[in-house]
């Protein structure tokens, strides 16, 4: 399939800047790919398509204050160091910028107690580097690193906790799990006294799933590994569910490729850590998940694809068009999508994983 497949027109002023007030006010479009049907309601409606028994599997990875601010020795050039993930105690993988000024060898000093030096390229241009510090390095992170944002939102965030999901535990991740902003503490509880389980898997975000697609048959496309953990406790709740005849539905794009790139293809799940570069788009046979809640995506990114493939490329592009035209709020401070699984699964469009 070609790129320019999954590419569509929004307006600049439709990519939310600021997040909502309360969480759960969001606006919630409501997509049944087998009716064809688009139905607008809010997120906080969201129980009012979930049944008792059903599964609601949440990412429950934190964000990183991954971005800090350091001067090259000896010159006492600026230079930007972006925490991808950790290689071991002491080494990360980055992002550099100025990335030509990051040569193998360099120092870079964060204050007194941080510094760092550059020991190794990466096959996406980023760096390795090995810190050293006096005392505990997390402390030290929290002090001087800043929450990233994504580079289409410009205002200032006041409170960074407004950038993690109110579930978030397991710190390593580059990006928001963004689906799961929109959750309240109180409406998870209102989902459990309904009768909705709710699971957590762990997969830490890495830059790699927003990396631009640069080729122009998607297939080509290579994705960059990330980090996930499935419990045991989140493998037994996903197999009673299905031996209930009820619904597995994964809270955004993480956690439906963290359950996807875990499954055996007929459908069991085990616990299981790991690496996954999993790419999902049309041609995909979903094994596991039913539905999904999900923000709206940029064009051209992977995540578009997967969607697609959840639940038909046409489909979606129409939908996508009438959020336009509703003004709904996209990207990661946007609104939110509750689809299932069409039912046909990924039988009338080309493509392979």
């Amino acid at each position: 399939m070609l790129l320019k497949d999954f590419d569509y027109e929004l307006p600049e002023e439709l990519i939310a800047q600021t997040p909502i007030e309360p969480r759960n006010a969001s606006r919630l479009m409501v997509l049944d790919p087998a009716l064809e049907s688009i139905e607008h309601r809010q997120f906080y409606d969201l129980s009012t398509f979930l049944a008792p028994g059903d599964a609601l599997i949440l990412n429950d990875t934190r964000v990183l204050p991954a971005r800090l601010h350091g001067r090259r020795e000896p010159t006492g050039a600026h230079i930007e160091v972006f925490l991808l993930r950790r290689i071991d105690k002491d080494s990360w993988e980055t992002l550099v910028r100025p990335g030509k000024k990051a040569q193998i060898g360099q120092t870079i000093r964060f204050s007194e107690e941080l510094s760092a030096e550059v020991t190794a390229h990466t096959d996406f241009g980023g760096r390795i580097v090995k810190f050293h510090y006096e005392g505990i390095f997390e402390e030290i992170l929290d002090r001087l690193g800043e929450t990233p944002l994504p580079p289409y939102i410009h205002e200032r965030l006041e409170d960074r906790e407004r950038y993690q999901t109110v579930y978030s535990r397991e710190e390593g991740s580059a990006a928001a799990p963004t689906a799961g902003l929109h959750f309240t503490k109180e409406q998870l509880a209102e989902l459990k006294a309904k009768g909705i389980n709710i699971g957590f898997v762990t997969l830490h975000v890495g830059l790699g799933t927003f990396r631009p697609v640069n080729v122009e048959k998607i297939e080509d496309h290579k994705m960059h590994s990330e980090y996930y953990r499935i419990p045991e406790e989140t493998a037994d709740l996903i197999r009673r569910t299905k031996e209930a005849g009820c619904r597995v539905v994964a809270v955004g794009t993480t956690s439906i490729r963290t359950l996807e790139a875990a499954a055996e293809p007929q459908g069991v799940l085990a616990p299981k850590s790991g690496w996954t570069d999993i790419f999902i788009y049309p041609g995909y046979r979903f094994k596991l998940v039913d539905a999904l809640v999900t923000n709206f995506h940029l064009p051209k990114s992977t995540l578009l694809m997967l969607i697609s493939a959840f639940a038909g490329r046409e489909f979606m592009l129409r939908a996508y068009e009438e959020a336009v035209r509703e003004r709904y709020r996209f990207f990661s401070f946007g609104d939110a999508m509750f689809l299932t699984c069409r039912a046909e699964r990924g039988a009338k469009e080309e493509g392979a994983l």
